[in-house]
């Protein structure tokens, strides 16, 4: 494809350049080689066999839910966070003190996800830059950065990515002005009708929403949920079972110097990793449903050999460690209704039956429970 259609830097009267997105799309629209063409038939096709799978699952929201988190975790890291998968689930029981405090920004992210797709599950709902003013306000409202984020609000002023100012950055995005001509833009093309294959489609609003760089901070994870819910809302998904944070965080790196080479014209470039990503993040996905549904069946197995009052209690559980596969005593009372020896009592048949173990074997009060073997699926061990 020919450079330099994608915009220009430009000298702004501040004494620095910023980059001015030209109209998008292009008049001329896109055209790709036979190799991306066929790359992005190849996604296409294991994303529908990824959601066809899904569908066989009979607890798809507690799975919906563990990549919830796993990409939270992914998008938060690429921005700086520490914490982890396990410290957000952690987080969530209150069991932890030792915790760390960046953990908020993954639970922020789990809470934008929800919301988006809460909204985006109703009728008609409309994939908007409201929506993402929406998606932005519950990721960065009351979040630990917020006070600089103005959550749920455009910018009013110029930002800038790497550097200390705008005049040593890495890449300052369009002034306000050329922002609102290029969000308008933005939004007409989501409903646009042209031959751009979907998946490549949601590769470009992508690229073009962090080029914008609308917000002063939250982009790159508002952007990676853009991904999704775009493919969702065009139908292309009937569940939003798509989340490459984790292909973006492995190759961290590529992710932003094929973002820069997307800024120079070379548009092809971006849409090769991209659809690299939606192909590693579906087989990935099609492994981790098999390896869920194999474990499952073992595991059911072993509660169909206990006694029937042990094996009631243990059914009853059993499902909720699907959605929370790090547990404590109280949060089994909760669950159950059971006195504390009650909730304990089930929990060390758990143990005993190899499903549970002890997180942490020092502790002696307040102790942690790990669905270890399923946890280990959706983190890699």
């Amino acid at each position: 494809m020919p450079a330099n259609i994608v915009g220009t830097y430009r000298q702004q009267p501040q004494g620095f350049k910023a980059f001015i997105p030209s109209r998008f799309p292009p008049v001329d629209g896109y055209v790709f080689d036979g190799a991306i063409i066929k790359k992005a038939s190849e996604a296409t096709r294991l994303l529908g066999k990824l959601d066809g799978i899904t569908k066989l699952l009979p607890d798809l929201d507690f799975f919906l839910l563990m990549y919830l988190r796993k990409d939270a975790a992914a998008s938060s890291q690429i921005e700086g966070t520490m914490a982890s998968m396990i410290d957000a689930i952690e987080a969530e029981v209150g069991n932890n003190p030792s915790i760390p405090n960046d953990v908020d920004d993954i639970l922020h992210y789990i809470r934008a996800l929800r919301y988006g797709m809460k909204r985006a599950s109703k009728d008609n709902f409309p994939l908007s830059l409201r929506f993402l003013r929406e998606l932005h306000r519950e990721l960065m409202g009351g979040a630990r950065a917020s006070q600089f984020a103005d959550p749920g609000e455009f910018r009013q002023k110029q930002n800038w990515i790497g550097g200390t100012r705008p005049d040593n950055a890495r890449f300052v995005p369009p002034p306000v002005e050329e922002m609102k001509q290029s969000l308008g833009d933005l939004e007409k093309y989501i409903y646009q009708e042209d031959d751009t294959l979907v998946i490549i489609k949601a590769g470009l609003l992508h690229a073009q929403f962090e080029t914008i760089h609308p917000f002063l901070d939250g982009n790159g994870r508002t952007g990676r949920m853009f991904i999704t819910f775009f493919l969702w809302h065009q139908h292309f998904l009937e569940n939003p079972v798509l989340f490459l944070s984790s292909y973006f965080r492995k190759y961290q790196q590529i992710y932003y110097e094929k973002l820069t080479d997307y800024h120079h014209g070379d548009i092809s470039s971006w849409i090769d990793y991209f659809l690299d990503g939606v192909i590693d993040i579906s087989n990935e996905a099609i492994e981790i449903v098999d390896k869920i549904t194999d474990l499952r069946e073992r595991d059911l197995v072993k509660i169909q050999k206990l006694g029937k009052r042990a094996a009631e209690s243990a059914a009853e559980i059993m499902p909720k460690l699907y959605a929370q596969p790090i547990v404590n005593v109280p949060l089994v009372q909760q669950w159950t209704g059971y006195s504390r020896p009650g909730a304990q009592e089930v929990i060390n048949r758990f143990i005993k039956m190899n499903i549970l173990s002890p997180k942490d074997k020092d502790v002696s009060y307040g102790q942690s429970y790990v669905y270890k073997e399923y946890l280990n699926i959706f983190s890699g061990g």
